[in-house]
């Protein structure tokens, strides 16, 4: 699986880079046929916003998350996407 992480008004620290590749190999974990992932980090003001699209293996999952701290907003936007890859690999197990 492949990362691409963009910052938009954010410093990408090792740090945040290292955070956002281990919550991601959460959803490696679920489901195996990911083939890239772009995620983009934007801070608006004091809204901290994660971005993050999926690509399947035929399909694409786009979800978002906003927040008052980057990380607090990065596990929201994991938990959204872990949820639309368990249903997503429901539907195509039961076919």
């Amino acid at each position: 699986m492949q990362i691409n992480l963009t910052g938009h008004h954010v410093d990408l620290t090792s740090s945040l880079r290292e955070y956002v590749n281990t919550k991601f190999a959460k959803l490696e974990r679920h489901f195996d046929h990911i083939t890239n992932v772009h995620v983009v980090l934007t801070v608006e003001k004091l809204d901290q916003k994660a971005e993050a699209t999926v690509h399947l293996k035929g399909n694409e999952i786009h979800a978002s998350a906003v927040n008052t701290d980057m990380y607090t907003s990065i596990d929201t936007l994991i938990d959204k996407l872990d949820r639309q890859v368990l249903k997503y690999k429901g539907k195509i197990s039961q076919h």
